[in-house]
């Protein structure tokens, strides 16, 4: 650092929240902060850390007992960078934009805030010519939304897949690997500290959808909301499912797929949808194991990318929030904010119907001459077409009288999700099929 920068007062930092993130933040700043002032230009100064409870047992966290504060609407005021590590929406947003009405920059990890509210937040940063940085907030010590904001801003992005939750991630590879059910196995992450208490945020799709949201509105210049993204969870997902998918050589994971793509009327849109599919094992995201995540980008120049790593815990999510730490206050240091939000593509969100997939469904049917032909016809009629389909048979050694059935497995070719959802209907509706037992898109092999 030269003399002139080695004169500058400190940038002064406050941290609002003190958890598992928040406290691996504060140690970092507290133990790197000489090679942090190098890399910056100026050294920085916790200033305080605001908490809800001062009383509360928070074991050593190597800091000053003086920096924790109950007063986070007056500690926002008095820092030139705030770390929004406290969640949720309120009272989260309001600090924020206090923080920016004072002329800080932003750090958040709070990805349902900014799938609620990013473009207010952008807007009151542009106002107030500071920077928002969240790159904690997807995939926790994963490089992608800077990478996509900037790395990849001379190219056109037309896809993003990836696994974004951990806490879904371990539950499927788990039940997969041991042919286990859906309860046992989230009460197994459950003990193991992969999911919480409530799971509810994770397994229905929550956490993931709001993710997507971020990342697609990124990735196409256009602002999506948590709330315009198809949003189905894992409770649904059977061992049965994970056997299904063993057997045509796949596996299940719960995906986020962002597309740019052309609507049936001709309209390009965004299409943004997170569920749980089939993937060949061949595809580099069958391989993400455990709590790990992994997002792949396909882009027109730089072709397909793969970011992959751990997508939560303390020191990870900590090492994304210390970078844009650095990245903002090297700003202050330059004298001018970084790129805000890029929203001038301004496409419609496509309704789910329009996204283009394949079906794996399971069919419990009357085991007689015509019935295939009778199931064919529906598919026909709604211009569904079948890639394969497999039968078996099924006797009930208890009922040697009982009608025969079979199950049939039947998956698809790609076409529109609408066509392809009320293909399952009028299944449903023939006398001849006993039970749609389970239907599960198909991805990754366009």
């Amino acid at each position: 650092m030269d003399n002139d920068r080695a004169s500058l007062p400190p940038l002064r930092v406050a941290l609002l929240g003190c958890g598992v993130v928040g406290s691996a933040v504060a140690r970092k700043l507290t133990a790197d902060a000489a090679d942090l002032a190098q890399r910056i230009g100026r050294p920085l100064e916790l200033v305080g850390v605001a908490v809800r409870r001062l009383d509360r047992d928070r074991g050593d966290l190597g800091l000053d007992p003086a920096l924790l504060t109950a007063d986070a609407e007056d500690l926002v005021t008095r820092a030139d960078i705030v770390v929004e590590l406290i969640g949720g929406i309120d009272p989260a947003r309001e600090l924020i934009l206090r923080a920016m009405e004072h002329g800080a920059s932003v750090v958040s990890a709070n990805k349902a805030l900014l799938a609620e509210s990013g473009p207010e937040l952008y807007a009151a940063a542009g106002e107030a010519g500071v920077d928002l940085y969240y790159e904690a907030a997807v995939a926790g010590a994963i490089p992608i939304l800077r990478p996509i904001r900037e790395s990849l801003a001379g190219d056109q992005v037309h896809r993003v897949i990836g696994i974004v939750n951990g806490t879904t991630n371990f539950v499927l590879d788990a039940m997969d690997s041991t042919g286990a059910g859906f309860v046992e196995t989230v009460e197994r992450a459950q003990q193991l500290g992969y999911a919480e208490a409530d799971p509810t945020a994770d397994v229905e799709g929550f956490d993931a959808a709001a993710k997507a949201a971020i990342l697609s509105s990124l990735a196409f210049h256009t602002r999506v909301s948590g709330a315009e993204v198809h949003r189905e969870g894992i409770t649904e997902v059977s061992a049965r499912d994970i056997a299904a998918a063993k057997d045509m050589g796949c596996t299940v994971k719960l995906l986020a797929i962002c597309e740019r793509m052309t609507g049936e009327d001709g309209i390009e849109g965004v299409s943004v949808r997170v569920h749980p599919a089939m993937i060949p094992l061949s595809h580099p995201l069958a391989s993400v194991r455990e709590a790990f995540n992994a997002v792949f980008v396909e882009a027109d120049a730089a072709g397909r990318l793969m970011f992959y790593g751990q997508g939560a815990g303390g020191d990870p999510t900590a090492s994304a929030v210390l970078g844009d730490i650095v990245a903002v206050a090297r700003n202050r240091v330059a004298g001018a904010p970084g790129p805000g939000e890029s929203a001038y593509a301004d496409l419609p969100v496509l309704p789910m119907g329009e996204a283009r997939t394949r079906y794996h469904i399971s069919l419990d049917v009357a085991d007689r001459p015509g019935v295939l032909a009778q199931v064919a016809q529906v598919f026909s009629a709604n211009d569904v077409s079948i890639e394969t389909v497999r039968q078996q048979v099924v006797r009930d050694e208890d009922d040697l009288d009982a009608a025969p059935r079979a199950y049939l497995i039947i998956v698809t070719h790609t076409a529109p999700d609408a066509a392809l959802a009320t293909t399952v209907d009028a299944l449903g509706d023939l006398p001849t099929v006993h039970e749609v037992v389970s239907v599960m898109r198909v991805e990754g092999q366009h």
